[in-house]
C-alpha cells in the first residue's frame, strides 16, 4: 500500500476529523468564492485600470460564473474517473494562473477569457469538494466533514471580500489579485503534502447523466436548491434597495457584517448537528428564513426588527451549502460528484435568476414586495422537503 493510501484509509478509519485536508478544501473554497465576488466591490478601480466603464467592468463577474455555469456537469461527468487529488490541484493551479493574468493583463478581452476560465476551475472545484471531505471520513462524520469543508465560504462572504475590497482601494486591485495567486501557490504545497488521495469513479459504476438525475432524491434536492438560493439572492441582490426604504440607507455595510457573522456561527452549528439530525435541521432552516421574511414584510419601520431578521437569515443561509450537498450526495450514492455538479449548475441559476426577478419585482412591485416573495418561494420548499421524507431528505441521519 502506498503512502497516499495509507494515510487516506487512516483517515477513514479514524474518529477523529482529518483537519489538514478539510481546511485545504475550505481553502480551495475561500479562494474561490474571493475570486469569483472580489470584483464587485472594486469596480470603479477595475474599470480604470482597464480603461472600461465600471457597467462593463462588472462583466468579469458575469463571466466568472457564466464559466461556472457551462462547465460544472460537462467536465465534473468528464473527470469523474480522474484520481481526486490531481484534480484538486489541478482546478487550484487554475485558480493560480488565471488569477495571475488577471493581475497582469491590460486587455479587457484577455481579463474576460482569464475570468471565464477561473469559473470553469470553480465548477470542476465545487462539483468535487463535498465528495472528496466524505470520501476522508468514516459515515458518522461525513456531514461534519462537509460543514468543515465549506466554511471558506461564509469567511471568504463575512471577511475575506470587505477585507480584499479595503486592500484593493489602499494598494490597487492588481496587487489584492497578486496575493491571491500567493495564496493560491501556498495551497498548491499544502494539498501536495498533505491531503490524501482517491481514485476515481470506476466505469462500472458510472450512470449516465440523466440516469443520476432521476435518482430518488435528487430532483427534490435540486428543487429545493432552487427555491432556497433564488429567495436568498433576491434579497441579498437588491438589500440597499430594499434598506433605503426602510431608513437604513447608511447601515447597508452593518446589516452585511451581521449577515456575514451570523452565517459562519450557522455553519459552525450546522457542523455540529447534521450527522445526527439533517432533515430537522433543513426544515428549521427553511421555516426560520420564511419568518424572517415576515417579519421584514411587517416590521421593516423598525430597525431592531430588520436587524434580528437579517441575523437569522444569516444562521439559516450559512449553513445552507452544507446541508444541501450531504443531502444531495446521500442522495446519489456513488455518483455524488456528477450530481453536485448539477447543484452547481441549479446554485448558479438561482443566482442569477434571483438578480433577474428581483429587478422585475423592484420595477414593477417595488422593494415591498421582496419579502412576500421570499416567504412564497421557502414555502414552496418546506413543502418539498416535507413531503421528500423517504429520499431527498429522509428521518435517517446521512451516516445511516
Amino acid at each position: 500500500m502506498t503512502s497516499a493510501a495509507q494515510s487516506a484509509a487512516s483517515a477513514a478509519s479514524s474518529d477523529r476529523l482529518p483537519w489538514a485536508g478539510l481546511l485545504a478544501l475550505a481553502m480551495a473554497g475561500f479562494i474561490c468564492i474571493l475570486t469569483e465576488t472580489l470584483p464587485a466591490g472594486l469596480l470603479p478601480q477595475i474599470g480604470e485600470g482597464l480603461g472600461v466603464s465600471e457597467a462593463i467592468a462588472g462583466q468579469l463577474v458575469t463571466l466568472y460564473s457564466l464559466g461556472s455555469l457551462l462547465a460544472a456537469i460537462p467536465l465534473t461527468t468528464a473527470t469523474r474517473g480522474w484520481r481526486r487529488k490531481p484534480l484538486l490541484l489541478l482546478c487550484i493551479i487554475g485558480f493560480l494562473v488565471f488569477n495571475s493574468v488577471t493581475a497582469l493583463s491590460s486587455s479587457y478581452i484577455l481579463t474576460l477569457v482569464a475570468r471565464f476560465l477561473a469559473g470553469v476551475s470553480a465548477g470542476v472545484l465545487w462539483g468535487m469538494t463535498a465528495g472528496y471531505a466524505r470520501r476522508m471520513v468514516p459515515d458518522v462524520l461525513k456531514g461534519r466533514a462537509v460543514a468543515v469543508a465549506m466554511t471558506g465560504t461564509p469567511l471568504a462572504l463575512a471577511l475575506g471580500v470587505p477585507a480584499g475590497t479595503f486592500l484593493g482601494v489602499l494598494v490597487g486591485w492588481r496587487s489584492v489579485f497578486v496575493i491571491m495567486s500567493f495564496l493560491a501557490v501556498l495551497l498548491v504545497v499544502w494539498v501536495f503534502w498533505k491531503m490524501p488521495d482517491f481514485p476515481g469513479q470506476a466505469a462500472t459504476q458510472r450512470l449516465a447523466l440523466h440516469k443520476v438525475f432521476i435518482l430518488p432524491g435528487v430532483r427534490p434536492v435540486l428543487i429545493v436548491v432552487m427555491a432556497w438560493v433564488l429567495s436568498h439572492n433576491i434579497l441579498y441582490t437588491y438589500i440597499a434597495p430594499y434598506l433605503a426604504r426602510t431608513g437604513l440607507t447608511h447601515r447597508v455595510d452593518m446589516v452585511l457584517l451581521i449577515f456575514g457573522v451570523t452565517s459562519v456561527v450557522g455553519i459552525w452549528i450546522i457542523g455540529l448537528l447534521i450527522d445526527r439530525m439533517q432533515r430537522l435541521l433543513v426544515l428549521i432552516s427553511l421555516a426560520a428564513f420564511a419568518l424572517a421574511s415576515l417579519l421584514l414584510g411587517i416590521g421593516s419601520s423598525q430597525p431592531v426588527v430588520v436587524y434580528a431578521a437579517v441575523a437569522v437569515w444569516g444562521l439559516t443561509f450559512g449553513g445552507a451549502a452544507t446541508l444541501l450537498q450531504t443531502a444531495i450526495a446521500v442522495a446519489a450514492g456513488e455518483n455524488a460528484d456528477v450530481a453536485q455538479s448539477m447543484l452547481v449548475t441549479a446554485w448558479n441559476l438561482a443566482i442569477g435568476g434571483g438578480g433577474l426577478m428581483g429587478a422585475v419585482l423592484l420595477e414593477t412591485l417595488g422593494v415591498r414586495s421582496f419579502p412576500w416573495a421570499l416567504l412564497m418561494l421557502l414555502l414552496l420548499a418546506l413543502l418539498v422537503v416535507w413531503r421528500a421524507k423517504d429520499h431527498g431528505f429522509p428521518y435517517a441521519s446521512s451516516s445511516d
